[in-house]
Order: C-alpha cells, then structure tokens, then sequence
C-alpha cells in the first residue's frame, strides 16, 4: 500500500465514516419516500425511527455491509411486521 499504515486511511476516520453513513440514509430515505409517497422528511424521520436504522448503526449487525435498496426492504418489512 504504498508504504502506508492502514490505519492512515483518512477514509476510515470516524468524521468521514459519519459522513458516508448520512449519505447512505439519506439515499435510503429517498427510496422510502418514493415507495410510501410521503415527503422525503417524514421518511428520513420513520427512518431514524425504526430499528433498521438502528441496526443499520450496529456494527454487529452487518447491516452496513448490505447495499441501500436492500435496507430499504428491510424497513419495508420492519413496517409490515409492526402493523
């Protein structure tokens, strides 16, 4: 790697880790917003909201591996399985 200690990767600073995160929700919420029809807003807000989001937060979870549409069905079905 060029002679570079992995852990100077500035991509793995946590400022930058919290950017990519907020980036990936608000795609997310987009998504919800279509599939709901609701404003962009309110699915931003049932997003962080929801347990996905919370998995989506925990590392343990694995959830952060998966892609946005992906996460976005699994809110779906987070929804189904409370109503």
């Amino acid at each position: 790697m060029n002679g570079q200690n992995p852990s100077d990767d500035p991509v793995k600073s946590p400022e930058i880790q919290e950017i990519i995160m907020s980036y990936r929700i608000g795609i997310i919420a987009a998504e919800l917003a279509k599939r709901l029809d609701i404003s962009p807003v309110r699915a931003l807000h049932l997003f962080y909201e929801s347990q996905t989001c919370a998995d989506l937060h925990d590392k343990r979870t694995g959830l952060y591996l998966y892609g946005n549409l992906y996460i976005a069905d699994e809110f779906m079905r987070e929804c189904e399985s409370a109503s």
